[in-house]
């Protein structure tokens, strides 16, 4: 499969993945804390500054800042994957999902079993937009803030309580109490 390698001379990025096959892994193991541990860790270690998330049951909608140093956003998206990956696969075992655990080894080809790989958690692609201006910020944090209450989405009434996203943070003025958002309006140009 050829990956699309995006070019960092762009440093802000509307980031979309999801999980296989749209399996909801995130609501089923109970594991949006591995997104906030994920965006964490790349905050402390490389300083990429998140704009704005949305964890869904089956994907992930990310606005994310990146410092100069950053040479590669697919390696930085990749390694977010795989480090969740590991976890939501023992949280799986352990809940005793043999059946999501042999979608998910059937969705290996042969290649990548021979290289060790034993389950496919997510797609093996992501989408990247680069951001150029202030209303392509807003139009994707409206987007993906509002994704919770869209279409077959119910999971709450008002797009500001939905606990696994950064829009109380834009509409309520609250911090978030596990990630640390930038606010782009203040620091993005």
């Amino acid at each position: 499969m050829i990956r699309t390698q995006h070019d960092l001379t762009d440093k802000t990025w509307f980031i979309t993945f999801t999980c296989y096959q749209w399996i909801p892994l995130f609501e089923i193991t109970d594991s949006y804390d591995l997104v906030y541990n994920w965006l964490n860790l790349i905050a402390e270690k490389c300083q990429i500054q998140c704009f704005g998330f949305v964890i869904m049951p089956n994907h992930i909608h990310l606005l994310l800042n990146l410092p100069e140093n950053i040479n590669s956003l697919n390696a930085v998206i990749s390694n977010g994957k795989r480090f969740m990956a590991y976890e939501l696969i023992s949280r799986l075992q352990q809940q005793n999902q043999d059946k999501i655990l042999s979608s998910l080894s059937a969705g290996c080809s042969e290649k990548e079993k021979a290289k060790g790989q034993k389950h496919r958690v997510f797609e093996p692609s992501f989408d990247a937009k680069p951001v150029y201006t202030l209303d392509f910020i807003n139009q994707k944090l409206t987007y993906m803030h509002n994704n919770p209450v869209t279409g077959k989405w119910n999971l709450c009434s008002e797009f500001p309580d939905y606990t696994y996203s950064s829009a109380a943070f834009y509409v309520d003025d609250k911090s978030h109490p596990i990630v640390e958002i930038t606010d782009y309006r203040v620091s993005w140009f």
